[in-house]
């Protein structure tokens, strides 16, 4: 098998709530050539963590947004929640082009603000 040798980084934002859709996109954008970079941990869906270990996550998470190409959000139904709103922002902030399963909210309130990695 030849290795692909232009394959560009996605990473998936969305609520961990959506484990399910996640792992489907997951699978659609890695069979599509992507190497994809997805949450690992699914508190939503009963995946126990602590504070600490949600701060971390979160980290973690812009730290992949720093590594991919582009980002894809998989919200069904449109919803988007806090974590994966400032995922967004951030995404913006760092010039990553955003695309979505459903349109995304045309509330930006998070754009203008700084968030740090």
């Amino acid at each position: 098998m030849t290795p692909l040798v232009s394959a560009d980084v996605v990473v998936i934002c969305g609520s961990t709530r959506f484990r399910d859709e996640i792992a489907e996109a997951n699978r659609d954008l890695t069979l599509t050539g992507h190497i994809v970079l997805a949450p690992g941990v699914f508190a939503h869906t009963g995946d126990l963590i602590t504070g600490w270990q949600k701060r971390q996550l979160d980290a973690l998470h812009l730290a992949k947004i720093d590594r991919a190409d582009w980002v894809y959000v998989v919200n069904p139904g449109g919803y988007v929640g806090e974590s994966t709103r400032r995922e967004i922002a951030y995404a913006r902030q760092t010039s990553k082009p955003v695309s979505s399963l459903a349109p995304l909210p045309t509330d930006d309130r998070h754009d203008d603000e700084v968030v740090q990695s």
